[in-house]
């Protein structure tokens, strides 16, 4: 059981990443990821909707007639993001005006819809509460990284407006890595987040393959030695 838990969480947040392998959910991925703070706030509301979603099918998947099932995850999933975009309304607005239109589009992203489809209707519900959880924050992470990345780029900060999303504590966490006028504008564009998002996934393609080879490497001088 501990082994199937490990597959599920490394699946999520390397072999399987929903953003930097499967390259799902792209939309948001490469329009709010401007900066950290709109990058956490994404990813903290797909990560929820991913365990919610998951566990909600997990748990109707004996229930639910194979004619209506992509219906009625479309459903749960509108439901479960109606609810976290009134919690943000409420709680964090001046966050939710910065992404915009973004959250509601959560309900269309390909990565929840095919985590219902592929594994919480086939598997119980601490597997798949579990799959949600590794799969949204893998891509969790590489939005933060892409965040961070074209934020340092184009503004030359890091962690600005964070208050936005953790309140007065956070006003003074901004960190001012170079001037403003030395940043890249490309970073801040359509364009750069293209770019900046495929160097991250040739860095990970990079560090698969050096992981592989040192795998072969290993088995070829075991071999060796018999």
């Amino acid at each position: 059981m501990a082994h199937q838990y490990s597959k599920i969480l490394t699946n999520g947040l390397w072999h399987n990443n929903q953003a930097l392998v499967a390259l799902l959910g792209l939309c948001p991925l490469l329009a709010v990821s401007n900066t950290v703070t709109n990058s956490l706030g994404l990813g903290i509301a797909t990560t929820i909707t991913l365990v919610l979603s998951n566990g909600f099918i997990a748990a109707s998947r004996h229930a639910i007639l194979p004619a209506i099932r992509l219906p009625l995850f479309v459903l749960i999933i509108a439901g479960i993001v109606t609810g976290i975009e009134l919690i943000m309304h409420a709680w964090f607005y001046q966050l939710y005006q910065s992404l915009g239109l973004f959250i509601p589009l959560i309900v269309t992203n390909c990565a929840i819809i095919g985590r219902a489809e592929v594994f919480a209707s086939k598997n119980p519900i601490l597997p798949s509460l579990l799959d949600g959880f590794a799969m949204g924050l893998g891509f969790s992470i590489a939005l933060v990284l892409l965040g961070a990345c074209r934020e340092i780029l184009s503004e030359g900060t890091l962690f600005a407006q964070s208050e936005l999303l953790f309140g007065a504590i956070a006003t003074h966490w901004k960190i001012t890595l170079m001037p403003a006028d030395a940043g890249v504008l490309l970073a801040a564009l359509p364009a750069g987040a293209f770019i900046t998002l495929g160097l991250l996934i040739a860095l990970k393609n990079a560090l698969e393959l050096k992981k592989a080879v040192r795998h072969q490497s290993r088995n070829s001088q075991m071999h060796s030695s018999r």
